[in-house]
C-alpha cells in the first residue's frame, strides 16, 4: 500500500473549522474505490496543525486520487486556508491494514 502522513499548518482563524473546510474533499477521498483510510488528527500540542493519515491500495489507487476532480479542487481551495505548504512522508509498505502493537497487546476483556 502507499502509505502518506502529511502535516498541515492551519491559519489560525480557520483552525477549528478545518475538519469542515476540508469536509468535502476528505468525504470524496474515502470514496475512492482505492482509499483504505484516509483520517485527520488534530494536534495535541498546536492547536493549528492537523496531521493527515492516509493510504491507497497500490500506485494506481494513488495516481487515481491525485488525478481526481476533487483533489485538483482540493488544490485550488484549501492552500488559501494554510499558513505554508503542508510536510508529507510518503511511502510504499508490503501490507494492506494496520499491524497490531504487539507491545501494548490488550487482553481480552470480558
Amino acid at each position: 500500500m502507499i502509505f502518506i502522513t502529511a502535516k498541515f499548518r492551519i491559519l489560525p482563524e480557520y483552525a477549528d473549522q478545518w475538519v469542515e473546510i476540508a469536509g468535502d474533499f476528505t468525504r470524496a477521498t474515502r470514496a475512492e474505490e482505492g482509499c483504505l483510510w484516509f483520517d485527520w488528527s488534530r494536534s495535541v500540542d498546536d492547536p493549528t496543525e492537523y496531521v493527515l493519515v492516509e493510504a491507497f491500495r497500490d500506485g494506481d489507487a494513488g495516481a487515481a486520487h491525485v488525478q481526481s476532480a476533487h483533489f485538483r479542487q482540493a488544490q485550488q481551495q484549501l492552500p488559501s486556508h494554510l499558513a505554508e505548504t503542508p510536510r508529507i512522508v510518503n511511502t510504499t509498505i508490503p501490507q494492506d491494514d494496520w499491524s497490531l502493537l504487539g507491545e501494548m497487546a490488550v487482553t481480552e476483556r470480558n
